[in-house]
């Protein structure tokens, strides 16, 4: 019983030293996480959408903003973001069907302009 208490003891001592190293080691890599996350994109953050909802007809800038492209982005970089965007807004892995609904007009309106 004794030699369990001590092992507990042990394991509770080794687990606080390794958490005040790991947080020693956090302070010093502080510069250089915030260099990483200032040198990403402003939409890798915010979903690339601005907060004012839908609007009421799907436009070319909406769907852009959606799918986190540009406006003028090419078929291809259009298309690719809008697989990955299906894919992780599909009701099936937990997204939103609304969302999946206006995924699914952003690709009406990509075909819509593509047959213009």
């Amino acid at each position: 019983m004794a030699s369990i208490v001590g092992a507990v003891g042990l394991t509770i001592a080794a687990a606080g030293f390794a958490g005040r190293y790991a947080l020693q080691a956090m302070k010093h890599m502080e510069p250089q996480v915030k260099q990483v996350f200032q040198s990403l994109p402003k939409s890798a953050f915010s979903g690339g959408y601005y907060g004012s909802g839908f609007e009421p007809q799907m436009t070319k800038r909406e769907a852009a903003l959606m799918l986190g492209v540009s406006p003028t982005a090419n078929r291809v970089k259009t298309r690719g973001a809008h697989r990955q965007s299906v894919l992780l807004n599909h009701p099936d892995t937990g997204g939103l069907p609304y969302k999946a609904a206006k995924i699914s007009d952003v690709k009406d309106l990509q075909e819509g302009q593509a047959k213009k």
